[in-house]
């Protein structure tokens, strides 16, 4: 299984179609019952469990990419958690002093080497790549990631970039729930050149509503939100989204959805074949020409 998915629990497929199969599927029934039974704080805690599956690993046979980069350790004080965070990241410099700069975050379940080979493909098109851990992944600090402590972990991530890199025109991409992280982001900070996300969705509860049980209330007890929808409305950088037409963890739908939030400039990118792990791979020489027209950026040659 490839790096960013989302939890492929063990439940029947829809007939006639196959639908996103998410790290909160068959979860969420038992989310009803442990509603009535714990408390919210309880609740919170599963939901974090589900939704981010925090791994030290990597998914087999990925983390090779990874040999060669340099590693990179950020440290900040956390207002949420109240304690010092050390988040570890993998840096994969440029030769060209003046190459832009690219902040990838990656999805649920595995660590950062398992995005190695997509963060490789970003620095084939011209990017000098930061990816990095969130904490409890990986060798950041040991710690239940929330969805308020992945936007912090992510905006330390790029202070850290612009620290050291403060010429540099930065960008941000974020590959499905790393999309999501991204666009908050992008939808704070007013640095960022340009935004990229691929694999993404609206929300999580407009993912939990293409799952085959969709129709069961269970917004209102979702804590995890993830409303990329209602931040890339936000956005004052030009962004690109991308996704794959045989996606079927998070379904195209939804990736266009985002799309037609954002405002202008903006490209919907809808790679042929591509599913949620090698879209990124199978969309490769588009991604070289929608980057150079959104962006302004000129791609080395392959």
């Amino acid at each position: 299984m490839a790096h960013g998915s989302l939890l492929p629990l063990p439940v029947r497929p829809l007939r006639r179609r196959r639908p996103a199969r998410g790290w909160i599927r068959g979860g969420l029934v038992l989310l009803l019952g442990a509603s009535l039974l714990a408390g919210c704080a309880t609740l919170d805690h599963k939901q974090r469990e589900w939704v981010f599956q925090p791994s030290k690993t990597s998914w087999s046979g990925a983390a090779w990419a990874a040999e060669g980069m340099h590693d990179v350790w950020i440290g900040f004080h956390s207002r949420e958690a109240d304690a010092p965070v050390t988040l570890h990241g993998l840096w994969l410099p440029q030769d060209d002093a003046d190459a832009p700069v690219l902040l990838y975050l990656h999805g649920a379940r595995w660590d950062v080497r398992s995005s190695a080979h997509r963060m490789r493909r970003m620095h084939e098109l011209g990017f000098a790549v930061l990816g990095i851990d969130y904490r409890g992944f990986g060798r950041s600090t040991d710690m239940l990631p929330s969805e308020t402590m992945a936007y912090e972990d992510a905006l330390a991530a790029w202070r850290w970039l612009a620290q050291q890199h403060p010429h540099a025109r930065r960008y941000v991409f974020g590959h499905s729930l790393g999309g999501a992280i991204a666009v908050h982001l992008a939808s704070e900070v007013d640095d960022a050149a340009g935004l990229i996300v691929e694999g993404t969705f609206t929300s999580i509860p407009d993912v939990v509503r293409t799952f085959e049980w969709g129709w069961l209330p269970v917004g209102p007890l979702i804590t995890q939100r993830f409303d990329a929808a209602a931040r890339i409305a936000k956005l004052r950088t030009p962004v690109l989204v991308v996704h794959g037409s045989a996606d079927r963890w998070i379904r195209p739908e939804l990736g266009r959805a985002l799309y037609e939030r954002a405002p202008e400039p903006k490209r919907w990118l809808l790679v042929e074949g591509g599913s949620h792990h090698n879209t990124n791979a199978v969309g490769q020489p588009l991604y070289r020409e929608a980057i150079a027209e959104l962006f302004g950026l000129a791609p080395r040659t392959p």
